[in-house]
């Protein structure tokens, strides 16, 4: 099982918020795991900062009885409620409120931390504070769907929003009153394998791209392309994509890190009983890093490939060199101390001279 610190820490990466991951930096170097608490502080900073300058306005959609026709006529509910004959009209029409869907999120998320802080009054009474301001300027209290949280999206013109929103989405992503026993994270494959694998890889993309030493950056390619010397009419529609989950590069040290992240257990037993290293993720790796040999970028040249994987209570650093090119097969202990993942992560960074 994996400690609740934990699951909100890889949340606090993915989350992508300098604030948020300065903070958790900061929380880790003095040994503090009470993300609950940073989340709260945060959120709650940014409410009272959003509140100087008013919460922003937007246009709901409204169902109304009205007297005269705004916008569209609703035919079947006129109909149905005899209401022409009261001399009114079922119609539905955009409205410009302050009770918008963003700002119902964020009264939600502030009364969602304040039970999750029960050990630190003075926050409990900034969030409800904060509840209370949030009402009175018109906010309902109605806790959006997990549907309406999801189809939150924030534009250009939502930038004073957008840190606001993102760590309140942050509270509700988070499933604390069914997946957990005690302090632990009960894992289900059926109904946390596909957001867990997403989340580990967005937490470690997160990390590395505002935790990074300067002379590391995150490459924005993704995509990698096959190193074709003839191709067949159209080949190209039935050939696989190789697409790489994080690239890293170092260019005073020209170097570049390809990373591939895999929810699954490094190792699998074979046959015989004997535990291995999954044949089929080295063969991706391998084809990765020599695929991208002649690319003309200089930083293939020297490459190395890491697949980095999760595990509880093990860990695993191994490195073999093929054909000039090093594979380095790594986990990180989630049942680890936070402050000892960071570590962990850290650690990819390390890479070991090749002779």
């Amino acid at each position: 099982m994996i400690p609740i610190r934990n699951i909100w820490l890889l949340m606090l990466y993915a989350s992508e918020l300098p604030e948020v991951m300065n903070k958790v930096d900061s929380s880790l170097d003095h040994d503090r795991d009470d993300f609950h608490n940073l989340i709260a502080e945060y959120l709650v900073s940014l409410v009272e900062k959003r509140l100087q300058r008013n919460l922003s306005f937007g246009y709901e959609f409204r169902s109304a009885e009205l007297s005269r026709v705004r916008g569209q006529i609703n035919f079947l509910a006129t109909e149905r409620g005899q209401l022409l004959s009261k001399g009114k009209i079922s119609c539905q029409f955009q409205e410009l409120t302050i009770n918008t869907l963003k700002n119902r999120l964020v009264l939600s998320a502030l009364d969602k931390v304040s039970t999750l802080v029960t050990d630190n009054e003075a926050l409990v009474h900034k969030c409800k504070v904060l509840v209370s301001r949030l009402q009175r300027l018109g906010v309902v209290v109605s806790r959006p769907s997990t549907s309406e949280i999801n189809s939150i999206q924030l534009g250009r013109n939502d930038s004073d929003d957008r840190a606001m929103v993102t760590v309140s989405k942050l509270v509700f992503n988070y499933k604390l009153p069914h997946q957990t026993t005690g302090n632990q994270f009960i894992y289900s494959p059926e109904r946390d394998d596909v957001w867990l694998r997403t989340l580990f890889e967005n937490a470690v993309r997160g990390f590395y791209k505002h935790l990074l030493k300067d002379e590391w950056r995150l490459n924005s390619k993704r995509r990698l392309y096959w190193n074709l010397d003839y191709e067949d009419e159209g080949i190209k529609d039935i050939l696989p994509n190789m697409e790489a989950d994080i690239i890293l590069d170092n260019l005073n040290q020209k170097k570049r890190i390809v990373i591939d992240t895999k929810f699954t257990s490094i190792l699998k037993k074979n046959q015989h009983g004997n535990e291995k290293l999954k044949s089929g993720y080295i063969y991706q790796m391998y084809a990765y890093l020599m695929s991208q040999r002649n690319s003309g970028d200089f930083l293939d040249q020297n490459s190395t490939g890491i697949l980095l994987h999760p595990a509880l209570n093990e860990m695993i650093n191994k490195t073999v060199v093929i054909q000039g090119s090093p594979l380095r097969f790594m986990t990180v202990d989630l049942a680890a101390p936070s402050f000892e993942i960071r570590k962990q992560l850290l650690n990819v960074l390390k890479l070991r001279p090749v002779s």
